[in-house]
């Protein structure tokens, strides 16, 4: 080998493994990461705290996601029983959810309203936090984890396109909300949660 072949080879080298080196890195921690700690997110997010119960809905049976707001376990199918929820399934990184969130937490607080549970999925727990804090949300949430497969998104057969929103009634049946997709104002998700 030449004293050029082998400069353009160390050259060659130099410049991959530079490439390696500034190219982003999987942000997905590995399964036995210890969590962060979220607590001073949580609480200048002050969320409410999430639903308890001890009935159980049959399609939620064992479904189970972390309390955004506390770090708790909840059990949905427990959780959601004997009332009527709306639960809105949502990523920090969907723009329509960043619309919709507002527009529910203005729901949330009308006289007669329907529980309302947020579900994040798909995007980082401290993301999710700041940008509730930022929108001056204080639902209740759930976190279903970073992919896109979690358990609640599992077991309500989330849509690849979010924002999703289901009615869960008093006597367990859950359906899906498709017209409207995203709600802009409180009155389409009374409408909505009535069946109207």
């Amino acid at each position: 080998m030449t004293t050029a072949a082998k400069w353009a080879l160390a050259v060659g080298i130099l410049v991959l493994g530079l490439i390696v080196a500034i190219l982003p890195r999987q942000s997905t921690p590995p399964p036995n990461a210890p969590s962060p700690d979220l607590s001073a997110a949580r609480a200048v997010a002050a969320l409410a705290p999430c639903p308890t119960g001890t009935g159980e809905i049959a399609q939620l049976k064992g479904v189970t996601a972390e309390c955004l707001g506390d770090g708790t376990t909840v059990d949905l199918g427990q959780a959601l029983a004997g009332h009527t929820t709306l639960v809105n399934v949502w990523a920090t990184w969907c723009q329509p959810c960043r619309t919709e969130l507002p527009v529910l937490e203005a729901y949330a607080a009308q006289p007669g309203a329907a529980k309302v549970l947020a579900v994040q999925t798909a995007s980082d727990p401290s993301d999710g936090l700041a940008l509730l804090t930022q929108l001056g949300v204080h639902l209740p949430v759930v976190y279903d984890g970073m992919g896109t497969s979690g358990p609640v998104s599992e077991a309500l057969k989330v849509p690849p396109a979010l924002p999703a929103s289901y009615v869960v009634t008093a006597d367990g049946q859950v359906r899906f909300i498709s017209n409207p997709r995203t709600f802009v104002n409180a009155d389409q998700v009374r409408a909505a949660v009535e069946g109207r």
